[in-house]
């Protein structure tokens, strides 16, 4: 069965001003290294749908979800905490097209007609909270998605994967002790959003890693600490944020991966899910900042995905 890859234009219009490293041109360098390296013809591409209202209060409140909508302006920008989170006059549209992507991906892959995707959307979404936008995040492309598939599909245990180098605290916030959920997150420590280290629910296997943590050391960490784990679990679907800024070119951590790490993980993933769940995997762009390392790292993981 196919790979999707999941997009949408409007998602390139959201833009929190021109020094901003969460900018449109991190969508571009992913597609130009689709074309260039030929992943793009063997991938499904689709346009991804806008989520419902309905959809967003599944995991956040509905105060939240009205305070983001009402407060886009007409033109220029509305800071939400700083000027590195705020909002644009396409933020809205853009966020609901980026939470859509996820649900349009489990009705595919629960249909059976496609094996996994990967949903190449922003404004990212792990450190989106039920009631706070932090870390350049407004709602939670994956808590979205993962809630929609328990109510449409009855799923009882759903794996989330967050291999960022920032915690997924708004990931964590949204589901600790939910009864159909286990997260498995690795994650530079100390660093934003300086969490995931205290008071961690029993659904949580949480690899807090100090900087120039090297492959080797998380390699080890993944297979003792993950792997067992979620092999226990036997998720029915898997889902990724996956975030590439622990490439050792980005500056936005000290982490030591490289693309091919990208690649390591993500097959370690598969290995399970074709194990347990069919190969079911819903996996969604979050970091990745440095625009070479960042093409470079997210075509591996698809390529992976695509079995290519």
């Amino acid at each position: 069965m196919e790979t999707l890859f999941i997009t949408h234009p409007t998602c390139r219009m959201h833009n929190m001003r021109s020094w901003h490293p969460e900018s449109p041109q991190r969508l571009d360098a992913i597609n130009d290294r689709m074309l260039a390296s030929g992943v793009a013809y063997y991938v499904r591409e689709l346009e991804a749908p806008k989520a419902s209202v309905a959809d967003l209060e599944r995991v956040h409140k509905p105060d939240y979800v009205s305070f983001i909508r009402d407060n886009i302006p007409e033109s220029g920008y509305f800071n939400i905490d700083t000027e590195e989170t705020c909002l644009n006059p396409h933020t809205f549209q853009a966020a609901l097209h980026a939470a859509g992507s996820g649900i349009l991906a489990v009705d595919e892959i629960m249909a059976g007609k496609a094996k996994n995707a990967f949903c190449s959307v922003r404004p990212p979404g792990h450190h989106a909270e039920p009631d706070r936008s932090t870390g350049f995040c407004f709602f939670n492309n994956m808590c979205v998605a993962a809630s929609y598939a328990i109510e449409k599909y009855g799923l009882e245990r759903i794996a989330l994967i967050d291999f960022d180098v920032h915690h997924g605290n708004g990931t964590e916030k949204i589901f600790e002790n939910h009864p159909n959920i286990m997260m498995f997150s690795f994650f530079q420590h100390p660093l934003f959003p300086h969490s995931g280290t205290e008071n961690v629910a029993q659904n949580m296997v949480n690899i807090p890693v100090p900087a120039y943590t090297r492959m080797k050391v998380i390699e080890e960490l993944v297979k003792d600490q993950w792997l067992p784990k979620m092999r226990d679990y036997k998720p029915q679907l898997i889902m990724i944020s996956a975030g590439f800024d622990a490439h050792r070119e980005d500056d936005m951590g000290q982490l030591d991966l490289t693309e091919r790490d990208f690649a390591w993980l993500t097959q370690q993933l598969m290995d399970v899910a074709d194990e347990c769940c069919e190969g079911r995997i819903v996996s969604f762009l979050e970091g990745g900042y440095e625009l070479s390392a960042l093409g470079r790292s997210a075509v591996e993981h698809v390529k992976t995905l695509a079995g290519i």
